[in-house]
């Protein structure tokens, strides 16, 4: 039986690689996908998603436009990051698919009550939307089956201050509202945190791209280099692993900007690869709460592993996993899901 998944994201590269890994995995359904602003703009992020599900020739899924700005506070955008379009060097064309009539935060509710205990979300960009249904729908923790959330920092540096993370930096207040309405959660149901203490140790670099172009058959098989020009696009024939390689490039360019290598975190496809299988995870229970108020240290994710605050744990954070194997899944899904929607052509002797 598929696993249903709601998807909320702020697409984002690395969000473009998690919609990309539920879609190769055959265990998955993808009922519903929520645009929050975040890395880009709402309206920009639902066209990224529906492009990307034009690319991927996905069948019919809903896509729903979420909130405009965050809950408290302006909107920060990210493009240094991300690109002006939020996927990097990739240009992708504008989409016939159209948005869902219902907003993201009521496509939440009425799938969770259309299908209670069966829905897994997936959460990889600011919480504000799923605050905004919580709100309407204080019951939803034990509608869903589980809810993954890729998001905050316990004892790691922040990447947008010294302290936070910076899906929780552009919504703090969404971001606590979630952790505390996720308190009445029983143990099994417990949001799975993928913060950057584990996100930052899943280093894609461009030797997975070629691996990724060769299993899915696409010629040439590319090697990316940061001596590349910066107006270098891809060439290999298989759109998919074209469209991910302009996209992951930039992000290289990102971190070797800030002296972190030749490398991009896949912060939000190792989410999905949890969301999927839990196994691949070793979590530790904590209650997790988000600082409002500090001067230096608003949108820090405090956990409290040894329940000094007498309260129950909310969530259980990923403290461990096994690299390589994930990466392993990623081609091999990616890989073999690109070759089967654009086979390779066969080339005469």
């Amino acid at each position: 039986m598929r696993q249903k998944i709601i998807m909320d994201v702020d697409t984002g590269v690395d969000d473009s690689l998690a919609l990309l890994y539920l879609l190769a995995s055959p265990e998955a359904e993808i009922i519903g996908i929520a645009s929050t602003a975040g890395n880009v703009p709402a309206p920009q992020v639902a066209a990224n998603n529906l492009a990307w599900l034009d690319v991927c020739r996905a069948p019919d899924i809903e896509v729903a436009l979420g909130a405009a700005e965050p809950l408290a506070i302006p909107l920060r955008t990210t493009e240094d990051t991300h690109g002006p379009h939020g996927v990097g060097y990739a240009e992708l064309p504008p989409s016939a698919r159209e948005l869902s009539a219902r907003s993201a935060a009521q496509m939440w509710i009425d799938l969770v009550r259309a299908h209670p205990g069966e829905i897994i979300g997936l959460c990889t960009g600011p919480l504000t939307n799923l605050a905004l249904a919580l709100r309407l729908e204080p019951a939803l923790p034990t509608l869903l089956r589980r809810l993954v959330i890729m998001g905050g920092a316990f004892n790691h540096p922040g990447n947008t201050t010294p302290t936070s993370e910076w899906n929780v930096h552009v919504d703090p207040e969404a971001a606590k509202e979630v952790f505390d309405a996720f308190s009445t959660a029983p143990p099994g149901r417990r949001p799975i945190v993928c913060a950057l203490d584990i996100t930052e140790t899943i280093e894609m670099r461009p030797k997975h791209l070629s691996l990724l172009a060769e299993r899915a058959g696409s010629l040439p098989v590319e090697l990316v280099s940061e001596v590349d020009p910066l107006d270098s696009r891809s060439m290999t024939s298989n759109p998919i692993v074209r469209y991910v390689t302009d996209a992951v490039r930039f992000y290289f360019d990102f971190h070797r900007l800030y002296d972190l290598g030749y490398l991009a975190h896949m912060h939000d496809p190792f989410a999905a690869a949890v969301a999927l299988d839990p196994a691949l995870a070793v979590t530790r229970p904590a209650t997790v709460d988000v600082e409002l108020a500090g001067t230096l240290t608003r949108a820090t994710t405090v956990a409290d592993w040894a329940g000094m605050w007498g309260r129950e744990p909310n969530a259980d954070i990923v403290i461990g996993t096994d690299q390589d194997l994930f990466f392993d899944r990623l081609i091999t899904r990616v890989g073999d899901f690109a070759r089967a929607v654009y086979p390779p052509i066969a080339r005469e002797a």
